[in-house]
């Protein structure tokens, strides 16, 4: 089994156990402090930053990835993606706008790299860059007045998170076509998902408890929010990878593009055959 492999299976395995974790610290801190959920935060604290490590571990390694011509930036989204995690482990204003400065940046190297490789179709004609605009004005007012409530401080980052989380989606569904079609679904699929784990998280974290504060009995609200934050950590976890998976896709057929053009290079002669029994073709080496 490859490195690269191991390392992914690994990820999955990690990224299901936080997974669990989250919902399972969550759901405490609105039930009350818990041992079970004092346990669950200490592990967060060994399984969330070991998410990014471990993608970007097995990325590097993929040969496929070696030839992605978005490697550098699917890197540095993971780097800032894990300064993003880290950061979020803390709690308070500080921490939270560090981490949301932290998957900014990410969203902008993502967005970079998606640029370069666009179609050549209209910008405003595709459908996933519609969809992200009317996502943006619709939701994004909403979200960055609901954080601004909270702390004055939150508004304008969270409308220039919104932004950029609206940008990345639009990019990756605009694709150049020449790539492969497996690519261009999976980065699609990855800041889809991306883009639900970040709304669900918005909505948690903002505007249900401006909407509907002490509507939920104690117990009610520990439940919902141990789902919500296991849909946030799934969905994310989720997103990374098909976004790594997809940059991979396309160093595959840049691969086969440099066999062929080295196969292009070296010369062919037709040779007899033993016997007399016809010709063959046989490459020429230049040495």
């Amino acid at each position: 089994m490859r490195a690269t492999t191991k390392l992914k299976l690994v990820y999955l395995g990690v990224a299901a156990l936080d997974t669990w974790l989250a919902g399972a610290s969550a759901g405490s801190r609105a039930a009350g402090a818990t041992r079970a959920g004092r346990l669950a935060r200490a592990g967060r604290l060994v399984t969330k930053p070991a998410l990014m490590p471990l993608l970007a571990g097995s990325f590097a390694a993929s040969p496929n990835a070696r030839r992605s011509p978005l490697r550098t930036t699917t890197l540095a989204g993971q780097a800032f993606g894990w300064g993003g995690d880290v950061a979020l482990l803390g709690h308070g204003t500080r921490s939270f706008a560090i981490g949301t400065g932290c998957f900014g940046v990410g969203h902008a190297a993502y967005i970079s790299g998606f640029l370069r490789h666009r179609s050549s179709r209209p910008f405003l004609r595709s459908l996933p860059t519609r969809m992200s605009i009317r996502l943006w004005v619709g939701a994004g007012p909403v979200m960055a007045l609901a954080a601004a409530r909270q702390e004055r401080l939150l508004g304008p980052a969270v409308a220039a998170y919104t932004g950029l989380l609206a940008g990345t989606f639009a990019t990756a569904g605009h694709l150049d076509p020449a790539l492969p079609a497996s690519a261009r679904r999976l980065s699609a699929a990855g800041a889809g998902l991306f883009l639900v784990s970040d709304t669900v998280l918005g909505l948690r974290q903002f505007v249900l408890p401006a909407v509907a504060p002490g509507l939920l009995r104690e117990a009610s609200r520990a439940r919902l929010d141990a789902a919500l934050e296991r849909t946030v950590m799934g969905t994310y976890a989720a997103a990374q990878l098909l976004l790594a998976e997809g940059a991979a896709r396309q160093g595959r057929v840049r691969g086969r593009e440099d066999g062929r053009a080295g196969q292009a290079q070296w010369p062919t002669r037709r040779v007899p055959c033993s016997g007399g029994r016809g010709s063959r073709t046989t490459t020429v080496s230049p040495n």
